[in-house]
């Protein structure tokens, strides 16, 4: 009777517990990555002026994302295309001191203006990008200069601003936000439901039959005192239909249970069979749903004969009449009903 003393916060605190190490895992891979590739610079780049900036220093610092604040750029005559698209106009500048070949964004350019006296663009940089290498064989060759000759007068470095504005990049970084937004706030509200079970998701579920408190106050001291029927992780009190399992908590008055049935899943390997395991779906009021998988058969017919003799109006074993029955009874589609009948009468 010691173990089931407060089994019902207990079990949601390890739930809850075990649920942590993936969001903080997931957290520390994204830290890591940071750490290893310039992830930072690209999401929250630094801004640098022409005059006070070496691009070899920050490609050797691994900086290679970053806005730059550019005067007198002049369009070379080149674009990059890809599948028969413009990706970029090819326009060169100098960069503290050292003529430096940037490709701009079609929209930024307006679609290869001649000259732009001023500009802030984000940009990554590339180097001895094969691209570019390409552009300045064609202009010595325009020129009718040596292509070694142009090579050491232009920089080996270019600034891209298609690598870091693309689509990739922009879905990489949302991604890679959502991801850490999500895995943080994932940690802080497991930490409260560790803290405050009462305010956890299973007991909040109870608030339609009540005060969730009051119901959790209630069903731990039936479960403590007198427990009418118990399997591993689910039992059966005066009132309430109780899991705790690895899989989930669950609180449910019986009374409001409305249907419950049990579903086989075989395990095997290629040819070979393992094992059967059982599990117990429940449906009851307010559309609140429970599933109790990989049960063993006697214990899942054992608590639905109880349930069944508790609550004579509960609907017992699955099938299209039951389903149908949970349906009327839940009014599964009222909120259709509602929106059909309110586009009608706009129409």
């Amino acid at each position: 009777m010691d173990s089931l003393e407060h089994l019902i916060t207990r079990s949601i605190k390890t739930y809850y517990k075990n649920r942590l190490y993936a969001p903080i895992i997931f957290l520390a891979i994204l830290l890591v990555l940071t750490l290893l590739f310039p992830v930072g610079h690209m999401l929250f780049p630094k801004t640098y002026s022409e005059d006070n900036v070496s691009l070899y220093q920050l490609y050797n610092k691994k900086e290679t994302y970053a806005k730059f604040q550019l005067i007198d750029l002049y369009f070379t005559g080149y674009t990059s295309k890809w599948l028969d698209r413009t990706r970029g106009y090819y326009y060169y500048t100098m960069v503290n001191s050292e003529c430096v070949i940037v490709l701009l964004d079609p929209n930024t350019c307006e679609q290869g203006t001649p000259t732009i006296e001023e500009l802030t663009v984000r940009g990554q940089i590339l180097y001895e990008s094969n691209a570019a290498r390409s552009l300045l064989s064609n202009l010595a060759r325009d020129l009718n200069w040596s292509e070694e000759g142009i090579m050491s007068t232009v920089s080996s470095y270019t600034i891209s601003e298609p690598d870091a504005t693309g689509i990739v990049d922009q879905l990489f970084g949302f991604i890679y936000i959502f991801a850490g937004i999500y895995s943080i706030l994932s940690i802080i509200v497991y930490c409260v439901f560790i803290a405050f079970p009462v305010l956890s998701i299973p007991v909040q579920k109870t608030r339609a039959y009540g005060k969730p408190a009051d119901i959790l106050a209630e069903a731990e001291e039936e479960l403590a005192t007198l427990p009418q029927l118990a399997t591993e992780d689910m039992f059966i009190t005066e009132h309430y239909f109780i899991e705790t399992s690895s899989y989930g908590v669950a609180i449910v008055p019986i009374d409001a249970i409305i249907w419950i049935y049990k579903y086989s899943t075989m395990h095997k390997f290629l040819w070979h069979h393992f094992s059967i395991t059982y599990t117990l779906y429940i449906t009851a009021g307010k559309r609140h749903y429970i599933k109790c998988p990989k049960n063993i058969k006697s214990d899942i017919d054992g608590i639905m004969d109880y349930l069944a003799e508790a609550n004579h109006d509960i609907l017992v074993g699955f099938s299209e009449e039951n389903r149908l029955k949970v349906e009327e009874i839940q009014d599964d589609f009222e909120i259709i009903r509602k929106i059909t009948s309110f586009l009608s009468k706009r129409v």
